[in-house]
């Protein structure tokens, strides 16, 4: 399971994007001080950006793989 304040490259996408699933919640109920949730916020940008950069590689990958073929 993605440890709070684990970098995003140190996990999965799986676990990245758990991570983030589980940030979001925690924001949408409305219960963090205003400090864990500029924590948050900014731990859930990281991990979106690497969730993205994640996503452009496979992408990538596949457009070589199918302009291969």
């Amino acid at each position: 399971m993605a440890k709070q304040n684990e970098k995003p490259d140190e996990l999965g996408f799986e676990e990245a994007l758990k991570r983030l699933e589980q940030i979001v919640a925690k924001m949408e109920r409305g219960k963090l001080g205003l400090e864990e949730m500029v924590n948050q916020f900014e731990e859930g940008m990281k991990l979106v950006e690497y969730c993205g950069k994640k996503l452009n590689e496979v992408q990538q990958r596949i457009e070589k793989l199918t302009v291969k073929n």
